[in-house]
């Protein structure tokens, strides 16, 4: 009993040194492998060119406002011809879409249904009603799919 009762009290000892240790708080960071080096400060010229064109940007912006405020019409119309001839008619198409065959579900097997491609027994247990699955009996290369009965 005592020897398992002295280790403890040994471990438990130097525990309570070990967090005793001061740590000390103002050490200088060390760069690591995958810090990024900080930019070098921006001069006095830098300063003032972005200074200048946040100022443009500003001034811009308030330009924008005030013509919005003025012509609030121009707003709440759509812009006619905003897309080349060839977007509209992309735009126009639906796009189409693929009607997949439903498999057949196997007789006296419960999860289990026949693949409308091959009539080969696939295991869909857990996967719900009108999902689309692929084929696992076909490489994935001939994407083969059919929807869960």
């Amino acid at each position: 009993m005592t020897s398992r009762i002295l280790p403890s009290l040994a471990a438990l000892a130097s525990l309570l040194l070990a967090s005793c240790y001061p740590y000390p708080e103002n050490q200088p960071h060390k760069p690591k492998a995958g810090d990024k080096p900080n930019p070098p400060p921006l001069t006095l010229a830098e300063q003032a060119k972005l200074q200048d064109q946040q100022e443009a940007q500003l001034k811009a912006d308030e330009e924008k406002r005030k013509q919005a405020e003025a012509n609030p019409q121009a707003l709440d119309q759509p812009k006619e011809n905003t897309l080349p001839p060839a977007d509209k008619e992309k735009k126009t198409d639906p796009p189409k879409r693929v009607d997949y065959d439903f498999a057949k579900k196997a007789p006296g097997k419960e999860g289990f249904v026949l693949s409308p491609y091959n009539n080969k027994l696939i295991d869909v247990r857990g996967i719900a009603s009108g999902t689309l699955v692929q084929d696992p009996t076909y490489p994935a290369a001939e994407k083969k799919y059919f929807r869960v009965p």
